[in-house]
């Protein structure tokens, strides 16, 4: 039985987590902007609940730390947190990443429609309905890299309370839709396989009690209960058997909105994330 990702530790905080409670990010010196959004110590405790590095791990990735950020509706950074015991215990490079995914997943999901950055991969090739996407919002690197490093992850992150534009088009990253079905800003994790980033980005959200997406009546292209879930999809060239070259990118995806397997290119590699994904919390 696949263990519950609801660890004791974070049944305990999230109900803190409704407005007007003892920790959103407004009463720790973060603004009124990020009122509607979690502290970063309950972004934090979310984020390595849902990474769970032990022998029980099911993310199907490399068992790596990540990193996780939050924004708010209007594209402003509110958390930025690790898992890790120091900054360096994380790719350096996905702090950047996971700002991204919350952007986009923030800038490109509706009150009527949620689209995970999983969702947008195929769309964005060459010769998708959405090719260039990713050029279009680039990231503010005043932003990204500013301050002194050493408080990157921490609550006084320096990207926190600036607008870090960004796209990413691969799995990590999730619209937020609190308990009245409101839509109010964008999570985005980084720091494994893009796979494991969604999955790990999923089971956080619903750490933090924002995947009302049933409650807020919003669609999604995954549909059924996880309606913005990774879809594995994608036919490679050769169908992925045996033959020379069979097995690698491009492929076509049937529902237009796939995702690449990170269990190889094939139908067994599909198959395995397919039955990951389809093992998320279900939206609330």
């Amino acid at each position: 039985m696949r263990k519950s990702i609801v660890s004791a530790t974070v049944v305990g905080f999230v109900g803190a987590v409704a407005l007007g409670g003892a920790t959103t990010t407004a009463q720790t010196g973060q603004g009124a902007a990020c009122r509607d959004l979690p502290s970063w110590s309950v972004l934090k405790q979310a984020l390595t609940a849902a990474t769970d590095l032990g022998p029980s791990n099911d993310n199907g990735g490399l068992g790596l730390n990540m990193w996780g950020t939050l924004v708010n509706r209007d594209g402003v950074v509110c958390a930025v947190a690790f898992t890790g015991n120091s900054r360096g215990d994380q790719w350096p490079g996905s702090r950047v990443i996971s700002a991204q995914k919350a952007n986009a997943a923030n800038a490109f999901s509706l009150p009527a429609l949620a689209l995970s950055t999983a969702n947008l991969f195929t769309a964005v090739q060459p010769g998708g309905s959405l090719f260039g996407l990713q050029e279009s919002n680039p990231v503010a690197t005043d932003a990204a890299y500013a301050g002194n490093p050493a408080n990157y992850g921490q609550a006084n992150d320096p990207m926190v309370g600036n607008r870090i534009g960004g796209i990413n088009v691969f799995g990590g990253g999730l619209a937020l839709y609190n308990a009245s079905g409101a839509l109010v800003g964008g999570l985005g994790v980084s720091g494994d396989t893009s796979c494991a980033d969604h999955n790990i980005a999923y089971k956080t959200r619903h750490n933090l009690e924002l995947d009302y997406l049933i409650t807020a009546g919003a669609g999604g292209v995954a549909g059924g209960s996880r309606k913005d879930n990774a879809i594995f999809d994608i036919v490679y060239q050769g169908g992925g058997d045996a033959a020379p070259g069979a097995g690698q990118m491009p492929g076509v995806s049937g529902s237009g909105f796939g995702h690449p397997s990170c269990h190889g290119y094939s139908a067994a590699g599909n198959a395995v994330d397919a039955g990951l994904a389809g093992g998320l919390p279900v939206n609330r």
